[in-house]
């Protein structure tokens, strides 16, 4: 078939589904939804395409375009689950398990038919590894699953509101914003923080004030030995910070100042080159790695010796 992909980027997800497609022996063209609506359109007129894939899209399609042409939107959630923040919801409230569904687009965000979904397990990592990886894995197999029934032109689409099993789990959920990830340093325990740091670990960050300026905060791994008042700078390792929760400390591994009105956007920096940046930084000791074990990529530790251990991507 010939397949048309709409991205707003061509991100690690948008080119696995490009590979993995043009392996079956799918004629793949590309074109990215950044740009606005017409380049879709465009390409739309030009390919006239049997398919169009949408693996990764932060904007919606062109209705006329939606509407002339059978278009499979992946979104990051399992079936019933809506909007824009699907995988910041499911690292924030600690769900076990979590999906991938392909939907058809139809006006209403993520409500079209479904044509294929995939679950994965939630381990206890980032969004960006989570996305990267489980999710990653599951939207390709959902994809690859969807594509087959298209092309079979047997399967019909389940409708979320008419399927017993998806009907009583549709739910919007829309940003999560920094009210709810922000992190109360003297009542959030270890793993409270952690948490609210996976689920915002690459995009947007967690808005916090460090030295009395406004940054945001991305990454974050646990500490076992260093401890002090919740809230506290302790160290500093690799370019991360260590800082005290309530029971416990964390590693932050880069920091984003918060942008003033006027200026350019900023971006992540490693946190300890932020904070000494500001005029009245004060001095953290550096803390070395652990001297009896390998180096593994994470400045904080998960295990009672000390260091930390990091996923292949």
């Amino acid at each position: 078939m010939d397949i048309l992909l709409v991205a707003s980027a061509f991100n690690s997800l948008s080119q696995r589904v490009y590979a993995e497609l043009s392996d079956l022996g799918h004629r793949v063209d590309v074109v990215l939804a950044a740009q606005g609506t017409e380049p879709v359109r465009a390409a739309v007129r030009e390919l006239r395409p049997d398919l169009v894939v949408a693996p990764m899209l932060k904007s919606a399609l062109p209705e006329d375009v939606w509407r002339d042409h059978t278009c499979l939107i992946v979104h990051p959630g399992p079936p019933g689950d809506r909007g824009p923040s699907a995988l910041d919801w499911a690292i924030t409230e600690q769900a076990p398990n979590w999906g991938v569904t392909v939907l058809q687009a139809e006006a209403a965000m993520d409500a079209g038919d479904v044509w294929a979904s995939e679950p994965f397990p939630v381990p206890p990592v980032g969004k960006s590894d989570l996305y990267r990886n489980e999710a990653s894995d599951a939207a390709v197999a959902a994809v690859l699953l969807a594509v087959r029934r298209y092309a079979d032109g047997s399967y019909k689409p389940r409708s979320q509101a008419d399927d017993p099993a998806t009907a009583p789990h549709i739910v919007w959920r829309g940003f999560l914003r920094q009210e709810r990830r922000r992190i109360d340093w003297e009542n959030d325990g270890t793993e409270a923080v952690l948490r609210k740091l996976r689920g915002a670990d690459s995009q947007p960050g967690v808005l916090d004030e460090l030295l009395g300026r406004e940054v945001f905060l991305h990454g974050g791994h646990p500490e076992d030995r260093l401890r002090g008042r919740p809230g506290e700078l302790l160290a500093t390792r690799y370019g991360a910070v260590c800082r005290a929760t309530r029971d416990g400390a964390v590693w932050i591994p880069e920091l984003r100042p918060r942008r003033n009105s006027g200026d350019p956007a900023p971006f992540r920096r490693p946190a300890a080159s932020v904070l000494a940046s500001f005029p009245d930084a004060p001095a953290c000791p550096r803390t070395p790695s652990p001297w009896n074990r390998p180096r593994t990529g994470a400045p904080g530790a998960t295990s009672a010796t000390g260091g930390a251990a990091t996923r292949a991507s």
